[in-house]
């Protein structure tokens, strides 16, 4: 255990000293490895939506992911209120902020869970949905979070996909958006959503890559002993379509 804790601390030195790396420098092949345009921004800021019953891989799978990006990203955790929200399984989570105070959010991702079910009706929700959607750079949801970002309007005209064992749940809130049933995730440039409850990680781990580069994204991959699966197309929970 003593052995795999220092693996991963000296992983995620190496993943912060690759992201803090002057402008200039480049890596060994920086064809293959040029992030995205955007990725010059010094600092961005991630809020994580809270709300009871959320899905807890959901919301601590690209939690995990985005966490160890370093001092590039700071990850904050949002819900109506600040404080205390409990999980579908139990375990809470803190929220930072409430949607009163939350500072300026550069990325925002949705997760999903059953408790998505009566947050379709909450216009609180809905409207600081859209409200974030004016400025963020993505705005992201993990399995029926996308339901979240369909009701409030915000994939209309996008491609966009969710859980596969609940996709005509996620589909009724958004006629008007092109879903796609075999996907792991679908990236529609500042609209990127995943699959179900897993899938986030693999998400997670591509809008890295979008955004710092593939040897980041690699590097906590490989610092958190994940296979990440990187074919956005190949989805093998399509065939539990409903």
């Amino acid at each position: 255990m003593k052995r795999r804790i220092a693996g991963l601390w000296i992983a995620s030195l190496v993943c912060f000293s690759l992201l803090a790396a002057p402008a200039g420098a480049a890596p060994p092949d920086a064809a293959a490895d040029k992030p995205a345009a955007g990725a010059e921004k010094a600092t961005r800021t991630l809020g994580i939506v809270l709300y009871p019953r959320f899905e807890l891989l959901d919301v601590f799978g690209p939690a995990e992911i985005f966490g160890n990006v370093g001092a590039k990203l700071k990850v904050v955790m949002v819900a109506e209120k600040a404080g205390e929200v409990a999980s579908i399984q139990g375990p809470k989570a803190v929220a930072d902020y409430g949607f009163d105070d939350c500072p300026p959010l550069d990325l925002v991702l949705v997760p999903g869970g059953f408790g998505t079910i009566p947050e379709l009706k909450n216009e609180a929700m809905l409207d600081w949905l859209r409200e974030q959607a004016e400025t963020a750079e993505i705005m992201m949801s993990v399995c029926s979070g996308s339901a979240l970002l369909a009701k409030a309007g915000l994939l209309d005209g996008r491609k966009a996909t969710s859980n596969k064992q609940y996709f005509s749940f996620a589909t009724a809130q958004g006629p008007k958006v092109e879903w796609i049933a075999k996907a792991r995730w679908v990236d529609d440039g500042n609209r990127v959503t995943s699959s179900g409850v897993s899938a986030g990680i693999d998400m997670a781990l591509h809008v890295v890559e979008r955004l710092w580069g593939t040897q980041a994204a690699e590097t906590i991959a490989e610092a958190t002993e994940y296979q990440w699966h990187r074919d956005a197309d190949n989805d093998p929970f399509a065939k539990v379509l409903k």
